[in-house]
């Protein structure tokens, strides 16, 4: 019973600290900056308002289950450094807007989950938060953004990487940062939803692997009854590999294990040689 009570208790400190950022405990993890001075100013926007702050971007911040953004900033004369906090529903949603925002035209950086930037801004995921930080300084200040950045993503979450399942993907052949998270209709269909991916390149081919994390057997059971019935294929499939004859996307090999459904998608309907090897070693990784 005593071992118990310590795991339910580290459960819920564990869901606690993703979710308790609230706007004055973030404000409360900026590190103390020389030549800097953190502004008392701090602006909340929810769902309801948020389109006040970012207009046309808003929707895709809400099909990522946002929740809470706050708005913070250091001061330096007439220069800043804002700062936009974007608390979302799950680690998961945070990673998935920040992939959804990365850029091959800047720099990555080992900083919270995976951080981009160049000389007046930087963007990374830690924990349910996706912070984007911007300056306004004429002079280089993106070695202070970053450290900014490394400590706020430290406080938010110390362990914080990519989520679990995406690093089931082989790095092999992978086409670097290009692993994302999509919440809802991939490739254009309804019912697949919480959809991991990762693009690769095999003989100047290029495709995208994904996993679709159903959270039970029987949830991809289901996920599959409705893509067979779509394909007006027959309902007698079984756990093992699997080939949906998608005719708005081509042929998809697949492998169904257990809660995930494993695929292999290219835009071009090219036929990828070694398709096999990748689906097994993410199904062998799961």
């Amino acid at each position: 019973m005593k071992i118990l009570k310590c795991i339910i208790v580290f459960l819920f400190c564990t869901v606690y600290s993703l979710s308790a950022q609230t706007p004055a405990e973030l404000k409360s993890w900026l590190p103390v900056t020389e030549g800097w001075t953190i502004s008392d100013k701090i602006e909340v926007f929810s769902p309801e308002n948020l389109f006040d702050r970012i207009n046309g971007a808003a929707p895709l911040y809400l099909e990522n289950n946002f929740r809470e953004m706050t708005q913070m900033e250091y001061t330096k004369g007439d220069d800043y450094i804002s700062i936009q906090a974007y608390r979302h529903a799950s680690p998961e949603d945070a990673f998935g807007m920040y992939a959804s925002e990365r850029s091959s035209e800047l720099t990555f950086f080992p900083i919270g989950g995976e951080a981009q930037g160049d000389d007046s801004g930087i963007f990374f995921f830690a924990g349910n938060i996706y912070v984007k930080m911007w300056s306004s300084a004429q002079e280089n200040v993106s070695e202070t953004m970053r450290a900014i950045a490394a400590h706020l993503a430290g406080n938010i979450d110390a362990t914080v990487g990519y989520p679990p399942v995406v690093n089931a993907f082989p790095k092999e052949d992978m086409i670097p940062h290009t692993e994302t998270y999509v919440t809802a209709n991939y490739i254009g269909h309804t019912f697949l939803n919480m959809v991991y991916t990762a693009k690769y390149k095999i003989d100047n081919k290029t495709f995208q692997a994904f996993v679709v994390d159903a959270k039970s057997a029987d949830g991809a059971k289901d996920i599959l009854n409705k893509y067979f019935t779509f394909t007006k294929q027959p309902l007698d499939f079984v756990e093992g590999n699997l080939i949906i004859k998608d005719r708005y996307n081509g042929d998809i090999p697949a492998v169904w294990k257990g809660q995930y459904i494993i695929g292999v998608f290219s835009e071009n309907g090219d036929k990828i040689a070694g398709v096999d090897i990748i689906l097994g070693k993410i199904a062998g990784a799961l």
